[in-house]
């Protein structure tokens, strides 16, 4: 068999994966030799321990290493059913953990930024506060989850990302893209994210120090550690900066503690509990008229997630969270004040098995949802302090998906069922079915179709300030979706080609009309949209992305928020070469973006009406030096210090500099 000199001849060699029940390379019984192989194992997927293997009967060339390997096959979690990547019929995006190293960026949200389906509309520096949005979806629309646990926040997505998740943390991030009910429930109405976090005690101490323009300072530290059959880890991180604008400084905090408590060969048990702080200036974030707004926000996590068996699988969930906010429509006054609290809480369980037919995923949710506040809620006979308002909802819902293999097609289906307390009428059913079909090893055609729905946020229902008119009667959203995609790849690149097609119903938004100076919610009759997806990607650390996105909507002259303001264009490319060997490497990151629909422009507190949202691009870049356990990283973010708008009238951060220095001590 021939080889290929690629990277200096250095080879990892895969003599089959263990996994029987799928595994196409067990059944053929040779071995594969790859460039260059990018591997994530994700939620549910169980950590093999790599064997070391010998071929005296293959020749290799000349100055080639091999390391022979038995890995567990590669399963992800874009279906309630876990299987291989390479049979799953939906559309997924990871980020790995050596990308989130790479990457020149301070928060979660900054990394998002490089997806190219994903909108970022950051309001202030660094993810200080970011609307998450997916195939033109709001940031309500998208589902975050922590570990495969459904964390998003029912009083607004702009809260949905106040996670104590250090970078430092994070194993990889799953993106799914289009509606989800079936799998993340339904909030994921336009897709979900999936931050994982570290499992693994190497090394056993990190610790990194950054500072930069504008008064920039960071420094996180986490240590981990084994005690008998646990597996234990703490980590704290602090960001802060003055503000590259007047009123856009900000503190946060994080700390997060986890514990994997492992209970026999294919059980474990974990625990996490974390606790989050923010302060920041909010220049005009919700409203151009007042530029000195401020706000001040907290978030307790803390969740119970286990797998227990092995062909019969118990994988049961706990999670609550309590979420502080006060918020400030001028800095330190009682004017628009306002004060918040939610909770979040609630139990999932759930059942997999497999058998001649296939396998079989079933099992339920009970979730609920209360606001104490100032502003939201029905009034309270007794207040309590600040809070005069109070609110609440359950969800209950059930669920069953079933996926089978025949020959070359992988064929999965479910449905879920749902009932919530606030629209009390009876449960409502959100069908899903996907096809992938495999005519070879290196093209993979797979489609989805799906139905999804979600509920307005409390700030959807009962917003109404100095700026803002709610409408309690709002209706829930409907969604239908479908998907059509094509993957190919084979040892030069890999691309993957995706269509959809998705029609709205009763979306929600915040729109005026003109003359009008609040904003009010307001159901849209109809927003269907249709957009197509592409990337490719190159062995030698190149990858590409592009998506271009179309919507019609029965705006009616409306002013629009959010949903108008969609991003129609959007191109990214990701490059990372060694400069030095191994010690020196340069990550290239560009963007360029078109959003489509209107802005207000004031100066100096003067409106100069409407203006359309310029087209833009930035490039960023991340050099990286390491010598043993230490690494000195320089970011350039937005090179050629380009200014832009995500939204209404907050002006985005020029060329910011920073530097920082990591290390990576085993205990």
């Amino acid at each position: 068999m021939k080889q290929k000199k690629i990277n200096q001849n250095r080879f990892v060699r895969f003599r089959r994966f263990s996994r029987k029940a799928y595994s196409a390379f067990n059944s053929m019984r040779k071995v594969v030799s790859i460039g260059v192989i990018s591997a994530c194992t994700l939620t549910f997927a169980n950590k093999g321990k790599a064997v070391a293997q010998s071929d005296s009967t293959r020749q290799t060339p000349k100055g080639t290493t091999f390391s022979e390997q038995e890995l567990e096959e590669v399963t992800v979690t874009a279906s309630r059913i876990e299987m291989p990547v390479n049979q799953t019929a939906k559309s997924v995006t990871v980020i790995t953990g050596g990308e989130i190293a790479a990457a020149s960026v301070q928060s979660i949200e900054d990394l998002l930024v490089y997806v190219s389906n994903i909108d970022v509309v950051q309001r202030g520096g660094h993810g200080v506060q970011s609307d998450i949005s997916i195939r033109g979806g709001s940031a309500d629309q998208t589902a975050v989850l922590l570990n495969g646990i459904n964390l998003s926040n029912p009083h607004t997505g702009h809260f949905s990302f106040d996670f104590p998740i250090n970078l430092s943390d994070i194993e990889r991030i799953e993106i799914l893209h289009g509606p989800s009910a079936l799998i993340y429930g339904s909030s994921a109405f336009s897709g979900g994210i999936n931050i994982i976090t570290k499992k693994k005690n190497d090394p056993n101490l990190y610790a990194k120090l950054e500072t930069g323009m504008y008064c920039l300072r960071g420094a996180e530290i986490r240590s981990a550690v084994d005690i008998d059959k646990t597996d234990n880890s703490l980590s704290v991180g602090y960001r802060a900066s003055d503000g590259y604008i007047v009123n856009s400084d900000y503190n946060i905090y994080n700390a997060l503690w986890q514990t994997r408590l492992h209970v026999g060969e294919s059980s474990r048990l974990d625990f996490l509990a974390g606790y989050n702080n923010k302060t920041y200036g909010a220049n005009t974030f919700y409203s151009a008229e007042y530029p000195n707004q401020y706000e001040r926000t907290s978030e307790i996590v803390g969740t119970v997630n286990g797998v227990f068996g092995n062909k019969l699988k118990f994988v049961p969930q706990l999670y609550w969270t309590r979420h502080f906010d006060r918020f400030d429509l001028v800095k330190n006054t009682e004017t628009g004040r306002n004060c918040h609290r939610g909770d979040t809480y609630g139990a999932n369980m759930m059942f997999q098995t497999v058998s001649l037919l296939g396998t079989t995923h079933f099992g339920g949710e009970v979730r609920r949802e209360e606001i104490m506040s100032s502003k939201l809620g029905k009034s309270l006979s007794t207040p309590q302090g600040r809070y005069t308002n109070y609110d609440d909802r359950t969800q209950i819902s059930t669920a069953l998906e079933h996926s089978l293999k025949w020959q070359k097609l992988i064929i999965s289906f479910g449905i879920l069922a749902n009932y919530n307390t606030l629209q009390n009428d009876g449960f409502h059913l959100f069908p899903s079915a996907s096809i992938a079909y495999l005519p070879a090893d290196r093209i993979k055609i797979y489609t989805s179709w799906s139905r999804s729905s979600r509920l307005p946020t409390f700030t959807d229902l009962y917003y109404t300030t100095e700026t803002h008119n709610a409408n309690e009667t709002l209706q829930a959203e409907r969604s239908e979706s479908f998907d059509l995609a094509l993957k190919y790849r084979n040892t030069c690149f890999e691309v993957t080609l995706r269509g959809y097609v998705m029609n709205g119903r009763n979306m929600i938004d915040w729109v005026r009309s003109a003359g009008e100076t609040k904003w009010a919610s307001w159901n849209f009759t109809e927003v269907n949209r249709q957009g197509v997806e592409a990337e490719l990607k190159f062995p030698f650390g190149l990858t590409a992305s592009y998506t271009r996105m179309n919507q019609n909507c029965d705006s009616k002259g409306f002013e629009s928020r959010y949903t108008l303001n969609y991003l129609r264009d959007k191109l990214t490319a990701n490059y990372k070469c060694k400069i030095i060997d191994d010690n020196l490497t340069a990550s290239w990151n560009f963007r360029y973006q078109d959003r489509t629909g209107e802005f207000r422009r004031y100066e100096n507190g003067i409106d100069k009406g409407l203006q359309p949202f310029p087209p833009f691009s930035t490039l960023d870049l991340r050099l990286a030096y390491a010598i043993k356990n230490i690494t000195v990283n320089l970011d350039l973010n937005n090179i050629y210090n380009t200014h832009y708008y995500d939204i209404g009238n907050v002006p985005q951060a020029g060329f910011w500099l920073i530097g920082g220095i990591s290390c990576n001590l085993p205990l």
